[in-house]
């Protein structure tokens, strides 16, 4: 989407003997969210023989498991009962989760508003740390179109939403995970990565970000970025196109609709108008 990138996938599977520290590690991890899943809304407390039965474990195993979770403040010990319920920490935990699903669900009609008006692909991606993935995506009505699956990540330097994100998080960033290999830049000589410096800056100041046909030669991608309520970079929206049909004035069109879109969205999560 937006343009032709690497598909990252993990194909490896490793699956430790019985018996063996990885798999007893593993049980041991298992058996903590067992004991996390018993608290509900109907039993937000619970002692450690009410959860040892219910998860089949003895009590002296469930209360070692409890310490360590009251120690990272995944539980707590309500003052009252003395009994266990969930801990603030989880938040911690599940926060980036939070923040994506949230961005998601404000996401969702401007991409379908988006896709109407346009008639191409539009798509919410957001950045994983060194990765753009897909994670909204409203599929063009027309016959020949772009799309990708849920969760596609991209980390090619040229793509239009890696762009976006490389410009929120700096040049000299950029150019460490293009050094190692993290993201895909493909000429790195210094005269191609101070190009590339400048089309990040570029990026940054317009708010915007523009693939054509730069990483597959049939495929046009435009991108803008997306705030939360603090001001921080929350995902991008993007439209991406068959290239054959998105003349210069079609890309001009497709730009200022994308733009719309990103602020549309940055104001539905509480960010500035006009961001």
């Amino acid at each position: 989407m937006g343009c032709t990138m690497t598909d990252i996938r993990d194909t490896t599977s490793h699956k430790a003997p019985a018996g063996s520290p990885d798999s007893r590690g593993a049980s041991v991890i298992l058996n903590a969210i067992q004991v996390m899943r018993c608290f509900s809304v109907e039993t937000p407390l619970l002692g450690v023989t009410e959860i040892a039965s219910r998860v089949g474990l003895h009590k002296s195993t469930v209360s070692r498991i409890l310490a360590t979770l009251e120690q990272e403040d995944l539980v707590e010990r309500d003052s009252s009962t003395r009994r266990f319920k969930l801990g603030l920490g989880l938040i911690a935990v599940t926060g980036p989760l939070l923040a994506d699903l949230d961005v998601r669900r404000a996401a969702y009609p401007v991409l379908q508003d988006l896709t109407e008006r346009t008639g191409e692909t539009a798509a919410l991606m957001v950045w994983n740390g060194n990765q753009s993935v897909c994670v909204e995506q409203i599929a063009s009505p027309q016959q020949v179109k772009h799309t990708t699956p849920l969760g596609t990540r991209y980390n090619t330097a040229l793509s239009s939403s890696v762009q976006i994100f490389l410009a929120q998080a700096g040049f000299e960033a950029a150019r460490g995970m293009i050094s190692d290999g993290t993201v895909i830049l493909p000429d790195t000589a210094p005269a191609a990565l101070d190009a590339y410096a400048t089309r990040l800056r570029e990026v940054s100041a317009e708010g915007l970000a523009v693939n054509y046909g730069e990483t597959s030669a049939e495929e046009v991608g435009v991108a803008a970025p997306v705030f939360d309520h603090r001001g921080d970079l929350a995902g991008c929206v993007m439209l991406a196109a068959p290239r054959f049909r998105i003349s210069q004035e079609v890309l001009n069109s497709l730009t200022k609709a994308c733009k719309r879109a990103a602020s549309d969205v940055t104001v539905r999560l509480g960010g500035p108008s006009g961001a």
